[in-house]
């Protein structure tokens, strides 16, 4: 059986779906805001293209199936953003999400273009001599972009895979960065060996773009211009036909993508399915950085195994599993050159970094079936004295499945490698946590994380574990 399956006209008409499963549409809609962070770009803008996409599907004609492949592929175009954030970051000395966002507002098939774009975006701040400098690092400019479009594309669309779409969703978000001519990426496929849903969303997100900085007239003209090098001009004379559509374009401000898919065809999500989307999320989020690699997964396994063990019931072992699979979503939020940093961070990347339990919360306060669990997943880096963050929580406040979170977390962090220094012995993890035990750190989830271990700590802290313990804890855990 799918695990992803149709609604009955019933269902969708009015009666809704049958209990504990909830339109797919709404759940993926709600998490690709997450993904806009990760782009760069503001909240909503998959959505928005969604509709740009869905609508010009219906001006053209296209049928059922493919307008269903399409609007999941359209809302999950940038499921693979994460897979090119670190390298992005690393080749360009630059923010990736100012970097991504830029590269999307400038005509980089053409050599000019891409270059002066190039050397705005690379080592900001920095001088001439540093930016030619950079440049000369990423050596061949189309390598390098092929490189780069290629992790992005392969990974979205293995999400897709992995969410059991069907395969013209996959395919349309692998070709989604194609170009007509052939001079797109990563493959130069042109002209009608594009997937048609690839060439839709490679117009629309285009058009979001423009529409949103300069008006229906501004993305028209913008998708003329590159009418037969970029897009299709079938579809740019079907955006032209859109043009006069007020009542569409003034949708934009709120729109309700769910209304664009053929009703038949509504994909609906049970418990089941839930888990497989939390765990496609936490692959999207630990792709963000080579450091963080599985960091969500294991977090998870640990806080299941101390939640059994101290005999939570199935509904809180169901809530830590999905909330240790979501907690860091927010962080992709977060530039990839704080995330990646060797060194201390500074007082105000430190403070973006405390941001991220932020955004976790409130992108999953707005996403049916994972609601309940935003102030769980939100306070993994609260601690029982006040001093976490980022509400300060303390003592009663933090519910038991707060303090398992919490507790897994940090051990995951001290016992993977990070840029800033190499992995510890689960033993040397467990004498650096306890210190913070039970000030800061529950002791009844911390004892239980030492028996499912069975590798207890020697009875006193090694020299100078308390302050290593507290500046790694607090300030670069998770």
């Amino acid at each position: 059986m799918d695990i992803a399956r149709p609604l009955t006209d019933t269902a969708r008409m009015g009666a809704g779906p049958r209990p504990g499963e909830i339109a797919l549409s709404d759940v993926i809609g709600a998490l690709s805001y997450a993904l806009d962070l990760t782009e760069g770009e503001p909240p909503g803008h998959a959505v928005r293209s969604c509709a740009i996409g869905m609508r010009l599907a219906a001006e053209i004609g296209l049928d059922d199936d493919d307008r269903s492949d399409l609007f999941y592929a359209l809302l999950l175009k940038d499921a693979g953003c994460s897979a090119n954030s670190s390298r992005m970051a690393a080749l360009f000395a630059a923010d990736d999400q100012a970097a991504k966002r830029t590269s999307k507002r400038v005509d980089w098939a053409r050599s000019p273009p891409a270059f002066l774009w190039a050397l705005r975006t690379v080592v900001p701040g920095g001088t001439l001599r540093d930016r030619v400098g950079q440049l000369g690092v990423l050596r061949g400019e189309r390598e390098v972009t092929r490189s780069l479009m290629r992790a992005r594309c392969d990974r979205g669309a293995e999400i897709a895979r992995l969410l059991g779409l069907a395969p013209g969703t996959s395919e349309a978000i692998r070709g989604l960065d194609e170009h007509w001519d052939g001079r797109g990426q990563p493959e130069g496929l042109a002209r009608t060996d594009i997937p048609l849903a690839a060439r839709i969303m490679c117009l629309s997100q285009t058009v979001e773009i423009f529409h949103a900085a300069r008006g229906v007239e501004g993305a028209c003209r913008v998708a003329e211009r590159r009418s037969g090098r970029w897009f299709d001009p079938k579809l740019v004379a079907a955006l032209r036909r859109m043009r006069s559509d007020r009542a569409f374009w003034a949708s934009l401000d709120d729109p309700d993508v769910s209304a664009w898919e053929p009703p038949d065809r509504v994909l609906q999500a049970d418990e089941g399915y839930l888990d497989r989307v939390a765990a496609a999320f936490a692959g999207v989020v630990d792709a963000k950085s080579p450091w963080t690699y599985r960091h969500s997964d294991r977090t998870c396994v640990i806080a299941m195994s101390i939640a059994a063990h101290l005999g939570c019931d199935e509904k809180v072992l169901g809530d830590v599993r999905r909330a240790a699979m979501l907690h860091d979503v927010g962080k992709l939020a977060i530039s990839s050159r704080i995330l990646d940093k060797p060194a201390r961070l500074t007082d105000a990347e430190f403070s973006e970094v405390r941001r991220h339990p932020l955004f976790t919360q409130e992108i999953l306060k707005r996403t049916p079936g994972f609601a309940r669990l935003a102030p769980l997943a939100g306070a993994h880096h609260e601690r029982l004295d006040g001093g976490g963050y980022p509400h300060g929580l303390k003592g009663a406040e933090l519910t038991v499945p707060m303090r398992v979170l919490a507790v897994a977390d940090v051990y995951e962090a001290l016992t993977s490698v990070r840029p800033y220094r190499p992995a510890m012995s689960s033993n040397e993890a467990l004498v650096e946590m306890r210190p913070e035990v039970p000030r800061r750190l529950d002791g009844n989830a911390f004892a239980a994380l030492e028996t499912v271990l069975g590798d207890r700590p020697a009875a006193a802290p090694a020299p100078g574990a308390t302050a290593r313990a507290e500046a790694v804890l607090g300030r670069r855990s998770g």
